[in-house]
């Protein structure tokens, strides 16, 4: 898709998905509607998801508008992290080394465990009494 100057990924992470539309501009991220400062409001969340961009040297060269659902914060920040770096391969295939040795190319697939019947919590067990 990247011939008509718009790339479209999909990213996750946990519960959360990103959907990315990347598009050459004047370095404007948008998450559901809203800036990227104003959407996550810690500083170490923001950092993540301009990762792929700092990586690359794209920092101020392309428009992302993001639609981000499920999930927390810390979530939706990994799953656009996902999807910014998915878009950016789309886009250019040279970026893929460089992403793909970061990591941010790989699907973080850990989740919350279940709970397990009986118990307080997935792991967690009731004080033992002996007596």
């Amino acid at each position: 898709m990247a011939e008509l100057n718009l790339s479209i990924a999909t990213g996750r992470r946990k519960n959360a998905i990103a959907r990315v539309y990347l598009r050459a501009g004047s370095g404007n991220i948008t998450c559901n509607g809203r800036g990227l400062h104003e959407y996550f409001k810690r500083a170490s969340l923001e950092q993540l998801v301009q990762q792929p961009l700092e990586m690359t040297q794209q920092g101020g060269k392309f428009d992302i508008y993001a639609r981000i659902s499920g999930g927390g914060l810390a979530g939706q920040a990994g799953a656009l992290r996902h999807g910014i770096s998915r878009a950016l391969v789309d886009f250019d295939e040279k970026h893929r080394p460089t992403l793909k040795r970061a990591g941010c190319l790989t699907r973080d697939s850990r989740m919350v465990e279940r709970k397990k019947p009986g118990r307080p919590g997935a792991r967690k067990r009731f004080q033992f009494s002996k007596r």
